[in-house]
């Protein structure tokens, strides 16, 4: 990624609302390549975790389908997040005070680096690279702020 990062001092803050998603795969295995499109959604959960929703249609191997995902921050320090899945499980811490912040995930033998990078108040990117046995992929994220709010209050 080439972006200037643009410092977001506090992650939920930075967050907060609705965001388109326009998400590339390729498989490195098999060359197939997709794409998911949707929107995803930050807001406050039933106790001190945000929520993120993602909901949209997944385009792969030809075929389309629905497709989502529920993930849990939970306030860090200094502005931070810890990520868990909706389990609660941990996933990675994120901290975006610089712009950028780079984090690994190990699921089993699979290997996943994550680059998160705030291009803008209104659009941040993640790059998910995923390496083991089992998988050899690359996700690219394009989140932009929905038209119908504006930047969140800083």
């Amino acid at each position: 990624m080439d972006e200037v990062p643009h410092p977001a001092a506090e992650v939920l803050s930075y967050l907060a609302g609705e965001w388109t998603v326009r998400r590339e795969l390729r498989d490195g295995r098999t060359g197939h390549s997709g794409w998911f499109t949707g929107r995803a959604t930050f807001r406050p959960g039933t106790d001190s975790a945000w929520l993120h929703v993602e909901e949209g249609t997944l385009e792969w191997g030809g075929a389309r389908r629905e497709a989502g995902r529920t993930l849990r921050l939970v306030p860090g320090a200094h502005g931070g997040a810890e990520v868990t899945f909706a389990d609660g499980r941990h996933f990675h811490d994120l901290d975006l005070s610089s712009g950028r912040c780079t984090v690994s995930h190990q699921c089993g033998a699979d290997l996943y680096e994550g680059d998160y990078t705030v291009v803008s108040p209104d659009e941040w990117r993640l790059r998910w690279a995923v390496h083991g046995p089992a998988k050899d992929q690359l996700l690219t994220s394009v989140y932009r702020r929905s038209s119908t709010q504006g930047p969140p209050d800083s």
